[in-house]
């Protein structure tokens, strides 16, 4: 597992490929070396990252785990700790990035199944219409290598559903909690059964330099989160 150790400065949006393990990392003054730094703790938080992509849960915390301690471990240093904060936001935005462009492959890759799809089905349709014609009474059709098969089967279709009488017609209801009443009476006081209760939220916003647009939101429960008199960051 990788080591995050070494405060750094900011580096360019890229995840390289760690050639070995994360060595522990000594500031030598000079921005190439600064830059060398920077790209091994990226490198490090981001095989740290490797490891949420599991069903394990043991495994996810183990990782949530590391990297957290080694953000904690720089308490008393704003500038090593704004430095692995800053790595980890490359990660993110990497990550971002990368779910949006496979997104986008996905609507394309939809789009070309769904019009293989249709041009294979206009086929078979021009096919049987064919040899249907051909051959009225047969239900099977066989070929080198093919063979086209058939079966009846039993469906009601229905030109206006809006004028069928009330006998028959099934009606269907759904029902949901009404969280905005019930936001409102919990603010007022008022208990609700059961197990209602107001939950405080905050949701984070990760921006990229000069003011990008933000790359997703996290909101996080009360729980895990600092509460309003914290201050907004550390640094």
């Amino acid at each position: 597992m990788a080591v995050l150790t070494a405060p750094i400065a900011p580096l360019a949006p890229a995840l390289p490929q760690a050639a070995g393990p994360s060595r522990n990392l000594q500031r030598s003054g000079t921005l190439w070396q600064l830059g060398i730094e920077a790209q091994e703790l990226t490198t490090a938080i981001g095989q740290v990252a490797e490891q949420l992509e599991t069903d394990d849960d043991d495994s996810r915390a183990q990782a949530l785990t590391e990297l957290e301690a080694a953000l904690l471990s720089e308490e008393g240093n704003k500038q090593a700790l704004a430095a692995k904060a800053d790595a980890t936001c490359w990660v993110i935005e990497h990550l971002r990035g990368q779910a949006a462009y496979r997104q986008q492959q996905v609507k394309r890759l939809t789009e070309l199944s769904r019009y293989d799809a249709t041009r294979a089905d206009a086929l078979v349709e021009s096919l049987v219409f064919v040899l249907t014609q051909l051959q009225p009474t047969a239900n099977r059709f066989s070929f080198p290598n093919h063979e086209l098969t058939s079966r009846k089967s039993q469906a009601v279709e229905i030109d206006d559903e809006d004028s069928m009488p009330s006998q028959w017609v099934t009606l269907k209801t759904t029902s949901q909690p009404d969280k905005t009443a019930i936001k409102e009476a919990l603010k007022a006081g008022h208990l609700i059964p059961p197990g209602a209760q107001l939950v405080l939220r905050r949701s984070f916003l990760l921006w990229g330099q000069h003011h990008q647009p933000p790359f997703g939101s996290v909101r996080c429960l009360s729980r895990r989160c600092p509460s309003r008199s914290d201050p907004e960051h550390p640094f």
